[in-house]
């Protein structure tokens, strides 16, 4: 959706811009190229394999990649001594080269360690997750994060698998996976019977929405100059639920996109995975 998103964030030469999601750098080289030399870019990621990969697209005078969360901006601002941005972009699904991985298991097509973190200096695998977690816990995680309606049976396989041998791999989850849910289930969903649980489990090891939450409440809002424009990108109800409640808060945000923005029919087509993408955009009061 790089022309909705460029649409709504309104560049021109001279402003001050995070792509506080900066991943592979996709859209921050379409931001640069539209502020100019004059411009300020500030790209931040958790994952430092994709800031690895951004430096292929962004570099330069005024451009500024680091390994840090946007809910640090402001820390990263004090350290490059700018005062506020004109412009945050966060997108916050997956790309396709954390799918790729082959060390962290975000997809379940690959057999992999079962890592999921973005960020591996810090927090736990999902294998040391699954390996304490108990079955109460794990079964809230799959309703709460994943929306999964055979939680229970999931959680319940889960327990009795570890018992017998740890779960340490994209296949071995999938395997519980497949056999805590009925067969004709499987054959009729037109999805992984996966999908719900490794999102749910990627969200709870990273915190997702927590750290959505908090970063809309204070260090985004406070990051921006007054009319500065903030763009977010979700990919599931969990996350567009928190920008569009955060959004109504109108002593802090005036509204840019009334309903939010999907795909076109034709991008689906061309790139199926932003089927469920959704724009919305915000302007700081």
């Amino acid at each position: 959706m790089l022309r909705e998103v460029l649409q709504h964030l309104d560049l021109r030469p001279g402003l001050t811009v995070c792509d506080g999601t900066v991943g592979a750098g996709g859209h921050s080289e379409k931001i640069s190229q539209a502020i100019g030399e004059e411009g300020i870019l500030l790209g931040l990621d958790r994952d430092s394999m994709m800031l690895r990969l951004a430096e292929k697209r962004v570099s330069g005078q005024n451009r500024h990649l680091r390994q840090a969360s946007y809910r640090e901006i402001g820390s990263v601002l004090e350290e490059l001594k700018i005062e506020s941005v004109d412009r945050i972009l966060l997108d916050l699904g997956l790309s396709s080269d954390q799918l790729a991985d082959s060390e962290r298991g975000f997809a379940f097509s690959l057999d992999a360690p079962l890592d999921m973190r973005f960020d591996t200096r810090s927090g736990e695998s999902v294998t040391r997750l699954l390996a304490r977690i108990s079955e109460s816990e794990l079964d809230r995680i799959l309703t709460n994060y994943g929306e999964e309606r055979f939680s229970g049976a999931i959680a319940r396989r889960v327990v009795e698998r570890r018992g017998t041998e740890p779960i340490k791999t994209t296949r071995d989850l999938c395997e519980v996976v497949e056999s805590a849910i009925p067969a004709k289930v499987r054959r009729q969903s037109r999805s992984d019977p996966a999908t719900r649980v490794f999102q749910a489990l990627r969200i709870a090891v990273n915190d997702e929405l927590r750290h959505l939450e908090e970063a809309l409440k204070t260090e985004l809002h406070q990051a921006l100059a007054p009319g500065g424009r903030l763009v977010i990108i979700t990919f599931h109800s969990l996350e567009d639920r928190i920008v569009k409640n955060s959004f109504r808060e109108e002593d802090r945000w005036q509204v840019v996109t009334r309903k939010p923005v999907s795909p076109s029919p034709a991008e689906v087509r061309v790139n199926p995975r932003s089927r469920s993408a959704l724009v919305r955009c915000a302007m700081k009061k």
